[in-house]
């Protein structure tokens, strides 16, 4: 009875009516006041910023018009190579000589190029139809080089034509020499198959580690040319490596997509 006493007693006459309410610390305003202004720039840049992402992929420095595989027309024994490795040859010019039961025959080239690798040697048996030489498509050898990219097919949609290209090269050490420059030149509207990659490429091996993920797009990047460096390309250093580069020099290319706004990632 004396506690509800004393209850009924407060009420009637609450204490501190004249205190004001305090309803925040200043320590609580200043982090409310930091919340809001990282919010508000948060934002901004989402509106207004862009980020641009790359995309890395294996390739190849190559010659625009590709390579291909000489095979031998005949089986038998191969008597005499006729070239040699890096020689330039006319479309039917003799490459090696097998000799079978009806005589000695001639394996020619079935189109202009270089020469890049022999496989037969002189005192091999050959089977008909067995690869004997890959031959470079190309006449000129002053013709530019190109990079060629295998990436997988379902970003083929993101790459851009005349997109920047960065290309490492093993040969030349990325912390000493930078990257190679370049631009995507096409880019390819089918996936390639592994036969297709080989047939290009005149490489099985090759067709092997770039399509082993699936049939991949193929980037063909256009090098960016400069007269002052060994190479005659363009780095991202002032002078790149001082030796020139082959083709057949495996490299790995970082593919610069567009610029996109942060705020377009959370629009459909």
């Amino acid at each position: 009875m004396q506690f509800r006493q004393k209850a009924l007693s407060k009420l009637q006459s609450p204490e501190e009516l004249d205190v004001p309410v305090r309803f925040a610390r200043p320590q609580g305003r200043l982090v409310l006041a930091v919340t809001v202004v990282v919010i508000a720039l948060a934002g901004y840049w989402a509106l207004t910023g862009t980020v641009e992402s790359k995309l890395s992929a294996p390739g190849v420095l190559t010659h625009a018009e590709g390579s291909y595989l000489l095979q031998s027309p005949v089986a038998g024994q191969v008597t005499e190579v006729l070239v040699e490795e890096g020689r330039a040859v006319p479309s039917g010019t003799p490459v090696l000589t097998v000799r079978t039961d009806k005589g000695d025959r001639p394996v020619r080239a079935v189109a202009g190029g270089r020469v890049t690798t022999l496989f037969a040697r002189t005192g091999a048996v050959v089977t008909t139809g067995a690869d004997v030489a890959t031959v470079e498509r190309v006449t000129d050898p002053k013709a530019p080089l190109v990079a060629m990219l295998y990436l997988p097919a379902d970003s083929a949609s993101a790459i851009q034509v005349g997109a920047r290209v960065d290309l490492g090269v093993p040969s030349a050490p990325r912390d000493r020499f930078g990257v190679l420059r370049g631009r995507v030149e096409a880019v390819s509207r089918t996936p390639q198959t592994r036969e297709r990659i080989g047939a290009f490429l005149g490489d099985s091996g090759l067709a092997d580690r770039f399509a082993g993920q699936g049939n991949p797009v193929a980037v063909l990047v256009r090098l960016d040319r400069s007269p002052g460096t060994a190479s005659g390309y363009a780095w991202s250093s002032a002078d790149g490596p001082p030796h020139p580069l082959d083709s057949g020099t495996p490299v790995t290319g970082a593919v610069h997509l567009a610029a996109q706004r942060p705020v377009d990632w959370l629009l459909p």
